[in-house]
This record gives structure tokens, sequence and C-alpha cells, in this order.
């Protein structure tokens, strides 16, 4: 039997390239056709990353369905050849999935260089995340 165990690098791969692609579609007024592959690839890359019963774990949580329902909304609005709204209506939702991931992703980039101008950033951020409701 054979069992590959390249499947997470494959992930990053096309998650990577979803990236790319959304990026790409943006840069090009809204391509509908780009946005919706980066979508699919992105999804895709994801759910080969974490494996598909813990992606769909995390996404139809409890609390992040209101984030859930924006961000595929999104997708499928950009399938759709909305793309503007799509993604306005996407990117809303990658908030409000990603909200309890930003300030470790901020505190990361912020303590990667010791600039004076970035420590006062970093306690702006500070304060407003200590301020904001629950994140949870």
């Amino acid at each position: 039997m054979f069992v590959c165990v390249c499947v997470p690098e494959i992930g990053v791969g096309l998650t990577g390239f979803g990236l790319f692609f959304l990026l790409f579609g943006v840069l090009l007024y809204f391509d509908s056709v780009l946005l919706a592959f980066g979508n699919v690839l992105f999804l895709a890359g994801l759910a080969f990353i974490i494996g598909l019963k813990r992606t769909a774990g995390f996404f139809f949580q409890r609390q992040k369905l209101r984030g859930s329902t924006f961000f595929l909304g999104g997708v499928a609005l950009v399938l759709f050849r909305w793309p503007i709204i799509g993604m306005a209506v996407e990117s809303y939702g990658f908030v409000l999935l990603f909200r309890s991931f930003f300030p470790m992703a901020f505190g990361l980039i912020l303590s990667l260089v010791n600039i004076p101008y970035l420590n006062v950033v970093r306690a702006i951020i500070f304060i407003f995340f200590q301020l904001s409701p629950s994140m949870v």
C-alpha cells in the first residue's frame, strides 16, 4: 500500500498558488476568473494542510458560523461573477474567522525587528486588542 506523506506540502503549494491568484485577480481589476480560481485553490490547500474533517470543523464551529457564512458566501458571489461585492463580503468573513489569530500574527511580526516606530505601533495594537471584546 502506498502512503503519501507529502500531502501537507501539496496543501502549502495549493494555498500559495491560491493566494497568488487572488492577489493577481485583485491587481487585474477584480478579474472574476482569477479570483474564483484563487478561492478554489486556497480552500483546497487548506483542506490538504489540516484535513477535510478539521477544515469542516473549523468553518462550522458555532462561534465562527457568522464568519464562515460571510466567507463562503463571498466565495459563492465571486463564483457567480460578482467579484467586487464577493471580495468585500469574503474579506469581512475572513476578518471574522481569523480575528483570534491576528494578535498572535502582529506580535510575531513586531517582535522580529526592534525599530522605535514599531514599538509605538506595537503598544497601540496591544491597547486596541485589550479594549476590544472577547475574540474567542
